[in-house]
């Protein structure tokens, strides 16, 4: 299997470095497309010191990290596809586990799951703002997923192509999830560690990307 990583990026110098270099030790990660989202810091040049032939760097206007995804999305090469945010929150360590999964009989989407692994306190906000989301998701689309919102989404490349995605911002996660829920493919998750980051240390996602994804979910289960 040959799997893709997107990396959206946007003023992640402090911690863009050393996510590339986590990934490009990975064994189960062939292709690295990062996606530098006009950053305005030392974000691109942090990027281009890391060498290595999986990695293919391009960067584009200030859109959000749904229009970096879309945009990566369009390079990648893989068999399969994998979103890693830039910050260290997720641990590419843990995408192994992912892989993994796939060999399981019909497991085609695999998610890595924060609250069934072990993670760091979470901000409580964001912890309840998840748990709305999930309960909003598995009630309308009559599922029992525990992190839909989660950055770790393992998905057939063709399948995350064909979902047409729209999504420019924070909104790109729930809209995943519904499109892979509504074609009637399950949901396979696996432990994985997480280490979220304050809004001192760069966190970027706010309540009002909340109201955005229950928009999104109550659309896509409509149409």
């Amino acid at each position: 299997m040959k799997l893709s990583v997107i990396v959206p990026v946007y003023n992640e110098q402090e911690t863009v470095d050393l996510v590339l270099k986590k990934l490009v030790k990975a064994r189960s990660v062939n292709e690295i497309i990062v996606v530098d989202d006009g950053s305005t810091d030392n974000t691109w040049k942090k990027i281009k010191k890391v060498k290595s032939k999986k990695i293919q760097a391009f960067q584009k206007e200030n859109g959000g990290k749904g229009s970096a995804v879309r945009y990566g999305l369009k390079k990648v090469t893989g068999d399969y596809t994998l979103i890693q945010d830039a910050d260290l929150e997720y641990d590419p360590v843990d995408i192994k586990y992912l892989v993994e999964a796939t060999k399981k009989d019909n497991v085609e989407v695999v998610y890595g799951s924060r609250f069934i692994g072990p993670h760091s306190n979470l901000l409580f906000w964001h912890r309840l703002g998840n748990s709305l989301l999930n309960f909003f998701v598995n009630i309308l689309y009559n599922t029992t997923l525990s992190d839909m919102e989660t950055c770790y989404k393992l998905v057939p490349t063709d399948l995350m192509k064909s979902l047409d995605l729209k999504a420019n911002k924070f909104d790109l996660e729930p809209e995943i999830t519904c499109k892979i829920l509504k074609k009637g493919v399950n949901i396979f998750e696996v432990p994985i560690s997480y280490v979220g980051r304050s809004f001192e240390e760069g966190k970027k996602i706010t309540w009002k990307d909340g109201f955005s994804a229950f928009w999104v979910i109550t659309k896509l289960k409509i149409t």
